[in-house]
């Protein structure tokens, strides 16, 4: 059951809804209400759709890669600090375009939504693991509700905390996943010196 939580709060933290609020809102503004949510879901099925099969081919991309799990433990902790640090101390540049047509696949689904953080983090669980296939999937499920739920609700959300507030839980979020990227990056230390 602990592994389930903290295997959602990992997956949350690195869709990070709340991050990706302002860019969803400004590439989604020039539509209407109505057709807003439908892309919002439309893209968000597609993200879903990549990451769940990159958690069941994950195991066999490492098998033909021959990857040990301590060295994709170590660099994926290592991505997950560096989008820590990103998420803290966010640059100056607005990289979200403001283009008149619809979004289809890039960027909302992918890399918003199913970065490659994310897939790489998937591809690490599914062969840590193994086993337990049905926590990961419904893991994943959980954090992909929580994210599509928060995303549809994000002109409320904009409301209530104002762009402040989203980026204090940005940073909030950050400092979260500092953490879980330097216990990843541990594991992976600790797994390779007993090997």
């Amino acid at each position: 059951m602990n592994e389930i939580i903290s295997t959602t709060i990992l997956l949350i933290l690195i869709m990070d809804p709340l991050g990706n609020l302002p860019i969803f809102m400004t590439i989604l503004k020039n539509l209407d209400k109505k057709r807003r949510r439908i892309v919002v879901i439309r893209e968000m099925i597609i993200a879903l759709i990549v990451m769940l099969l990159f958690l069941f081919v994950g195991e066999n991309i490492l098998t033909i890669l021959n990857l040990k799990t301590e060295t994709v433990s170590i660099s994926g902790g290592i991505i997950l600090f560096i989008i820590a640090i990103k998420m803290i101390f966010p640059s100056e540049e607005n990289n979200t375009g403001n283009s008149l047509e619809e979004p289809f696949l890039v960027p909302l689904a992918i890399p918003l939504v199913a970065g490659p953080s994310l897939l790489a983090t998937l591809m690490l669980l599914s062969h840590q693991y193994l086993n337990h296939m049905s926590y990961l999937v419904g893991s994943l499920m959980i954090a992909w509700c929580f994210t599509v739920i928060i995303l549809l609700l994000s002109s409320l959300f904009l409301k209530l905390f104002g762009d402040k507030g989203v980026n204090a839980l940005e940073r909030l979020m950050g400092l979260i996943l500092i953490m879980l990227s330097t216990q990843m990056f541990l594991d992976g230390i600790k797994a390779w010196f007993k090997n």
